[in-house]
C-alpha cells in the first residue's frame, strides 16, 4: 500500500505574515519532520493562490485580508519547508479545496491501493475541505488527519474541525 502525504498551505501569510497565528507557528516542525518521514515521490503540496481581484470575489468579500497572491512573499511555502517539498508536486488552488488533487488521487486509487494522510493550515479551513473532499472521492481509501501537524484559525475552531473530520471517517491522529 502506497502512503501519501498531502501539505496544505504551508505558505508564509497562514503562518506568520497576514493570516498568521502562533498556532500555526508551533506547527512548522512537526509538518517538517512529517514531511521528511515520507519519500518525497509520495508527498503533494497545496498551495492557497489568488489574483490582485480578491477582494472581489466570494472569499474576498467574506474575508477581507489580502493573502497569498500569487508572486508575494506571503504566497511562497515557507522557505524551510519548501526545501522539503523540491520534488513534490504541488497543486495551487483558487479556493480553500483542490478538486483537481481530488481527481487525480482518485484516478490514482483505481490503479493502485492508497492511504492519504493530510497536514498543515487551517485546519478548519482548508485541511477540512481537502480531506472532505478527497473522501467523497474515494470514499473507501483511508485518510487520516495528524492533529499534531495542523493549526486552525482558532484553537476551538481546530478542534471543532478535527470533530468534524472524525465523523465524516477520516481518522485523526495526535489529537
Amino acid at each position: 500500500m502506497r502512503k501519501i502525504l498531502i501539505v496544505i498551505d504551508m505558505q508564509n501569510d497562514f503562518i506568520d505574515a497576514a493570516l498568521g497565528t502562533k498556532e500555526a507557528v508551533s506547527i512548522v516542525e512537526n509538518v517538517k519532520e512529517k514531511i521528511r518521514s515520507f519519500p518525497v515521490e509520495d508527498v503533494i503540496a497545496t498551495m492557497d493562490t489568488h489574483g490582485e481581484d480578491y477582494m472581489q470575489t466570494q472569499e474576498g468579500k467574506n474575508l477581507p485580508v489580502m493573502h497569498c497572491i500569487r508572486g508575494t512573499d506571503g504566497w511562497k511555502i515557507r522557505p524551510d519547508i519548501a526545501e522539503l517539498l523540491t520534488g513534490a508536486k504541488i497543486y495551487e488552488k483558487p479556493t480553500f479545496g483542490s478538486t483537481a488533487l481530488a481527481a487525480d488521487l482518485k484516478e490514482l486509487s483505481e490503479k493502485e491501493e492508497i492511504e492519504l494522510e493530510l497536514v498543515g493550515l487551517c485546519t478548519d479551513i482548508c485541511v477540512v475541505s481537502n480531506a472532505l473532499l478527497l473522501k467523497a472521492a474515494m470514499p473507501e481509501v483511508k485518510i487520516s488527519v495528524d492533529a499534531a501537524c495542523c493549526a486552525g484559525v482558532t484553537p476551538q475552531k481546530h478542534l471543532a474541525a478535527l470533530e468534524t473530520m472524525r465523523s465524516c471517517q477520516i481518522e485523526v491522529k495526535n489529537g
